[in-house]
C-alpha cells in the first residue's frame, strides 16, 4: 500500500510538472487567423487593401498571431471548400472579405463552432459570425463632389460590379454628391458583372469615355479603369485604393477604405475570449473610409472643401441621403427625414441623376 501511494504521488507530482511546463508553451502558441481574398492581392484595389490590413494587424501583435490567407477564390462552392480548409487547418479566426462568401461563412461556420468568422459586406450573423462593411458611400458622396467641380462635358462614367445595395449606395451617392454641385450633370453605368475582370473593366471605361464621360470611376477591384482614363487623357477616381501610380494624370483622388485597426480589434477580442458576434458599420468618423491620393488637378481650396464635408459627413451635420429622394423613373423614396441603415441595405433602384434602366440579377 505504501509504494503504490508513493507511486501515486510520484505519478501526480509528475504530471503537474508537465501541465507546468506546456503552461508557458501553450499559452505563447499563435492564434491562427485566415482571410479569403476574392481576387488576387495584386498592386491595388479590394483585396490588396484587405491584406494591407492583414499586415497592419500582424505588426500591431506580433507574434501573437500567425496568419495566411487564400487569394483570387471564386464565390460558391470554391469559397465553401477553400474556407473549410482554413477551418480544419487550426484557424481559429477567419476573414471571409466579399458579399458572395456569405452563404458559404455561414455553412462552414455551424460546422466549426469553436471558430470565429467575420464576413465582410454581408448581413447575415451567427453566434460564432459576425458582419463588417465601410460606409463607402460616405467617401463616394465627397468623390462626387469633386467630380462636380471638374466636369465639363458634365457626364461621368461609372464602371459597377453588381445592382446590389452595396453598390447601388455608392452610384447613387456619388449622383447626389455631382449633383449638388452641377445639378444637371448626369452619371452612366454599367454593370460588368464581376468583382474582378481587368478586360470587361477596361472595355466598359472605354465605353462610358465614348459615351462624353470626361471622368470615370468603379466599382470593381482592378486598376483598369484608371487606366483606361490614363491613355484617354481623362480624369479618374480611382476605388479601393489609391491608384494614382497607375495613373499619375489621370487621377483626381481615390475612395479608399481601411480595415487594419479593425482587424487588430477582432483578433485581439479572439485572445483575450471576449469576441462577440455583431455588426460593424463604419465610416469618416470610425476612420474606416477616406478620401485620399489626389492628384495635381486638385488644388488647395477645393482640397479644403472636400474636407470641410467629410467633417460634417463625420458629425452628423450632413447626411448623405437626406430627403427628397426619388428614383430616376420619378418615383419618391423618401419625402422627409433620411434612410436608415434599413434602408440603405435594401436599396434597389437609381436616384435622379442615373441614365438608364436598372437591371437586377
Amino acid at each position: 500500500m505504501k509504494t503504490r501511494l508513493i507511486r501515486q504521488t510520484l505519478a501526480a507530482a509528475t504530471a503537474a510538472a508537465s501541465l507546468w511546463a506546456a503552461g508557458p508553451a501553450a499559452a505563447q502558441e499563435p492564434l491562427k487567423i485566415g482571410f479569403v481574398y476574392v481576387s488576387p492581392v495584386g498592386e491595388a484595389g479590394w483585396s490588396w487593401q484587405q491584406d494591407l490590413g492583414r499586415k497592419y494587424m500582424e505588426q500591431q501583435l506580433g507574434d501573437k498571431i500567425k496568419t495566411q490567407f487564400v487569394e483570387d477564390v471564386p464565390e460558391g462552392a470554391d469559397a465553401e471548400r477553400v474556407i473549410r480548409d482554413l477551418a480544419q487547418q487550426g484557424n481559429k479566426l477567419i476573414f471571409t472579405t466579399s458579399f458572395g462568401y456569405m452563404n458559404p461563412t455561414i455553412k462552414v461556420a455551424r460546422q466549426f463552432p469553436d471558430v470565429k468568422f467575420v464576413h465582410s459586406t454581408g448581413y447575415k450573423t451567427a453566434p460564432n459570425v459576425a458582419t463588417t462593411n465601410a460606409r463607402f458611400y460616405q467617401a463616394r458622396y465627397v468623390a462626387g463632389i469633386l467630380a462636380g467641380h471638374k466636369t465639363q462635358t458634365g457626364v461621368v462614367g461609372y464602371v459597377g460590379a453588381y445592382p446590389i445595395p452595396e453598390v447601388l449606395q455608392g452610384i447613387n451617392a456619388f449622383t447626389r454628391g455631382l449633383r449638388s454641385v452641377k445639378p444637371d450633370a448626369t452619371v452612366r453605368v454599367i454593370m460588368v458583372n464581376s468583382w474582378f475582370d481587368p478586360g470587361k473593366e477596361r472595355d466598359a471605361a472605354l465605353a462610358l469615355l465614348d459615351q462624353g464621360a470626361d471622368i470615370v470611376t468603379h466599382h470593381t477591384d482592378s486598376t483598369a479603369a484608371v487606366q483606361a482614363a490614363e491613355e484617354r487623357g481623362k480624369w479618374a477616381i480611382a476605388y479601393h485604393s489609391d491608384m494614382l501610380k497607375f495613373g499619375p494624370h489621370a487621377q483626381l483622388a481615390a475612395v479608399t477604405h481601411h480595415w487594419g485597426p479593425y482587424f487588430t480589434r477582432e483578433a485581439q477580442a479572439v485572445l483575450d475570449g471576449t469576441w462577440k458576434s455583431d455588426q460593424v458599420w463604419g465610416g469618416f468618423k470610425e476612420g474606416m473610409v477616406a478620401l485620399e491620393g489626389f492628384g495635381p488637378a486638385v488644388d488647395d481650396a477645393l482640397k479644403a472643401d472636400l474636407k470641410a464635408k467629410e467633417d460634417a459627413i463625420a458629425n452628423g451635420s450632413l447626411n448623405v441621403f437626406a430627403a427628397p429622394i426619388k428614383t430616376n423613373e420619378g418615383k419618391v423614396v423618401l419625402a422627409d427625414g433620411a434612410l436608415d441603415d434599413k434602408g440603405l441595405n435594401a436599396m434597389d433602384y437609381y436616384v435622379e441623376g442615373v441614365v438608364g434602366k436598372l437591371t437586377k440579377n
